[in-house]
């Protein structure tokens, strides 16, 4: 992706944001305060829409010049997960027609080629039959994107371990890969979000419409990782799941630790509450940005040590 183009989506997605969160205030559209609430402050849960706009708009305009920079059948899938997550932002929709309907999107992913048909040696599996390619495909999507629908608790967090992923796949990736519009495009109208994320007054967050949104591009990212077109970088030759765990290590160590605390307690996995691992972090340095680099720079070191050790 050219600089101008960087440059110009950045601007179209601040611009998006801005307006559509001008929209919802009008029409009082906010976000709830409540015991799990990490902000006091007004704020709506537009920043999926506008990063879902953003890409909409840029691909509609190389749509309209013939041009595909990547594959648009993706948009299924993204816009499904998308309007899932607007509904559920709205209306609070029962976590089972959640759980359906992202059953079905997974189903949509494996039959557009998005499936983990290789373990690449893991625990003594290489090629495994299609029907536990596809069920362990469709369980693998459904942690994934709740895990990173979970840790959308602090100011720039989910936003920072999105970018982190797409850009760890495509710099370990021995070739560019036919993501990386899709994941440009991704990162550009996200980096506004951060600016909207940590204002004093009037956030904008995400919502569960940009969390499921940003969740299933991290999966096809991670599908098309376990791929047999993709092919790691030499001085980065691991298995390739324990490599996909890595790049989505700490969405994965919450949701790990959320569910067995609460199941532990008798209580529903999916129940909303202040046990995550940020909220710890948060309660600790009492700042968001705080927060964030203590994660950031706590993943920096796990996957330094993980370099150190391959090599």
């Amino acid at each position: 992706m050219s600089i101008p183009l960087f440059i110009i989506i950045i601007v179209l997605s601040s611009i998006l944001h801005f307006s559509i969160q001008k929209v919802f205030i009008y029409y009082k559209r906010f976000d709830d305060f409540n015991h799990r609430s990490s902000h006091k402050t007004l704020a709506t849960r537009t920043g999926g829409i506008g990063v879902f706009s953003t890409i909409l708009i840029i691909c509609f305009f190389y749509y309209s010049q013939s041009i595909e920079i990547f594959n648009y059948s993706l948009f299924i899938p993204l816009g499904v997960m998308f309007i899932v997550g607007v509904y559920d932002d709205f209306y609070n929709a029962d976590f089972k027609l959640k759980f359906l309907l992202q059953i079905i999107v997974a189903k949509i992913l494996i039959d557009q080629g998005y499936v983990i048909t290789n373990y690449y040696g893991l625990f003594g599996l290489y090629e495994i039959p299609w029907i536990l390619a596809q069920i362990s495909t469709v369980f693998v999507f459904l942690v994934v994107v709740n895990a990173i629908n979970f840790i959308d608790g602090i100011d720039g967090l989910a936003l920072s371990q999105v970018i982190k992923t797409i850009i760890l796949i495509e710099l370990i990736s021995a070739n560019s890969t036919p993501l990386m519009a899709l994941g440009g495009l991704t990162i550009s109208s996200l980096i506004p979000l951060y600016y909207f994320n940590f204002k004093k007054r009037r956030k904008i967050f995400l919502g569960d419409g940009g969390s499921l949104l940003l969740g299933t591009t991290v999966m096809i990212y991670l599908l098309y990782l376990l791929g047999p077109n993709y092919n790691l970088k030499p001085e980065f030759q691991i298995n390739k799941v324990l490599v996909s765990v890595l790049v989505v290590l700490y969405p994965l160590l919450d949701l790990l630790r959320v569910f067995s605390l609460r199941i532990s307690k008798g209580e529903s996995p999916f129940k909303a509450d202040q046990k995550h691992i940020h909220h710890r972090f948060l309660n600790y340095f009492k700042n968001h940005l705080k927060a964030l680099l203590a994660i950031i720079s706590l993943e920096a070191l796990i996957l330094l040590i993980t370099k150190l050790l391959i090599n």
